[in-house]
């Protein structure tokens, strides 16, 4: 059982001789950046944190971005949602989200209180699924988070089942870390939970279930339940989180428990009659690194590129693969997968299981706790930068909100002549490119009936307000795929949208270019404005769809 608390930086001496330097010093910076704000950092606090040389981060920095798994923005290295793949191939493979998640979000309705899944990393508790509750005063963790076993009620249950060796190991790092600092995610206060901590775990074991009662954070408590395998071993804990002002742990337990072990008992069983999947197509990334080096030579650092490849040649399907496999899946030598593996098993990303190899919860380190709690407008944001750049337009995101298109996401252009818009602002949906891709989007019943329910009125001299004709732009626009609106809701105002689609492929929000009439005529915005338009979707769209794969992304 890895120590949670070891660090690449902190480890290097001691890696196996065949390790990967470049893929240890890469991970270190993955990491670093993963425990700062948002995930972003000035390249140059990431050369503190790391204590790697500038030109050495510069170049990992560089080979991540050409990944996508960062952007680069002035001096501030930020992480990327393509970045999420590496964490959503852990999840993919453990299987626990896909099946379980929808039981837990039922689950978190039922009860209306916050419900999540989690798993054992080490002598800490990692999160896989999160279902919450929109409340003013609410507590939740996002996927990905690490805590202390100590200082939960899942890290009790899965404490009753370690070894000696895992007793040790818990002592060990306590003794080495008693504040908890190696926790980023632990919010300050709380207690540290270690004083009965044994003995409390035994309890759980006897009692088939376990509560905190405000260790991690004062005011919060939490009930779980363990979710066992065919073989009674625990593969996850099942919780539900709530605060003090709504229950005590008595109340908790009394009103909670007996719906949690029932939802406990029928994800037992989703588990027991889950078919097999088939295994889904790899990544084929091995080729494309090789391309990068052509490209850009000593500053794309391959060997760095093709480790984190091995990550991907797991997931839905593969749970456990033999190096054979893993070479073939990612169309690497098998020395060099060889290599990769042992350096990412001891950075405890990976573990042996005879001759076959899985991933670890400690993938979910590698950025996934603040790209999962990111939005639809973050996503879309620096997309929306390079299509205003390319254009010289502003440029707009929105969702629709009744029959009105909200504004949440903006990037305008330096032009004396611009147009003005700010975020949070509405206008009628019937009037704008925006709000006429998303009324197209709608199924047909819903489109008609909000046409049936709204009240067109004439904004302009341009502004068509008839029902029937409206009806008949919509449907032109949902065979089209995007919509222009040629002076409708403002006079000399001329724009031209396309829908952002979700994985299922609902249209969620939409994307527009704006100008002033004297600039583009109508055929020039189809002609040299709609491409570009619809290279940025293709964008936002793939940045989207890694994201919410198990994930859920507000509109803002």
């Amino acid at each position: 059982m890895p120590s949670i608390d070891a660090s690449i930086d902190d480890s290097a001496a001691a890696a196996p001789p065949e390790a990967v330097t470049p893929l240890l010093r890469g991970i270190c910076v993955l990491r670093r950046l993963t425990e700062a704000g948002g995930g972003r950092m000035p390249v140059g606090e990431l050369e503190r944190a790391t204590g790697l040389a500038r030109s050495t981060v510069d170049r990992i920095t560089g080979t991540l971005a050409r990944m996508g798994y960062v952007r680069i923005e002035g001096r501030d290295v930020v992480l990327a949602p393509p970045l999420l793949e590496l964490g959503n191939a852990y999840l993919a493979s453990v299987r626990l989200p896909g099946l379980l998640g929808g039981l837990a979000d039922a689950l978190a309705d039922e009860l209306d209180e916050s419900v999540s899944l989690a798993v054992a990393d080490g002598d800490g508790i990692r999160f896989v699924h999160q279902a919450t509750r929109r409340r003013a005063m609410s507590v939740s963790f996002r996927i990905g988070d690490l805590l202390p076993a100590e200082r939960t009620a899942p890290g009790l249950l899965f404490a009753s089942e370690w070894d000696a060796s895992g007793w040790a190991q818990w002592r060990q790092r306590r003794a080495g870390d008693p504040a908890g600092r190696g926790f980023p995610a632990v919010p300050a206060g709380g207690r540290t939970g270690a004083v009965d901590f044994a003995e409390r775990a035994a309890e759980a074991a006897r009692l088939g279930w376990a509560l905190d009662d405000q260790l991690v954070e004062p005011g919060l408590v939490a009930l779980s339940v363990p979710v066992r395998d065919g073989d009674g071993r625990i593969v996850c804990a099942l919780s539900t989180v709530s605060h003090t002002s709504r229950h005590d742990t008595d109340s908790l337990r009394t009103a909670l428990l007996p719906r949690l072990r029932d939802a406990a008992g029928a994800m037992e069983q989703a588990l027991r009659e889950a078919p097999a999947e088939e295994p889904a197509a790899p990544s084929g990334l091995a080729a494309w690194t090789s391309a990068s080096k052509q490209e850009l030579g000593r500053e794309f650092v391959e060997s760095l590129a093709r480790g984190l490849t091995v990550l991907t040649a797991f997931g839905a399907g593969r749970a456990a693969l033999p190096l054979t496999a893993v070479a073939e899946a990612t169309g690497l030598a098998r020395a060099t997968a060889r290599r990769a593996l042992i350096t990412l098993e001891h950075v405890g990303c990976v573990a042996v299981e005879g001759r076959e190899f899985r991933l670890t919860p400690r993938v979910l380190d590698l950025g996934f706790p603040p790209l999962s709690r990111t939005t639809l407008t973050r996503i879309a944001q620096p997309h929306l930068a390079d299509l205003a750049e390319r254009v010289r337009e502003s440029t707009s995101l929105a969702v629709l909100v009744g029959d009105e298109v909200q504004y949440t996401g903006r990037v305008e252009t330096s032009r004396i002549m611009n147009v003005h818009i700010t975020l949070g602002t509405r206008f009628p949906a019937y009037a704008t490119s925006m709000g006429r891709v998303l009324l197209a989007g709608l199924p047909d019943g819903e489109r008609a009936a909000r046409l049936a329910a709204a009240e067109p009125r004439a904004l302009t001299p341009y502004t068509v307000t008839d029902r029937a004709e409206l009806g008949t732009l919509l449907d032109g626009v949902a065979r089209a795929g995007y919509a222009l609106v040629d002076q409708e809701l403002e006079e000399g105002l001329r724009s031209i949208a396309m829908p952002v689609r979700d994985r299922a492929g609902r249209a969620v929000a939409a994307v527009n270019v704006a100008l002033h009439a004297s600039r583009r005529s109508p055929e020039e915005c189809v002609t040299e404005v709609l491409p570009e338009l619809a290279a940025a979707i293709a964008g936002i769209e793939a940045d989207l769809h890694v994201t919410e794969r198990f994930a859920r992304v507000p509109a803002c």
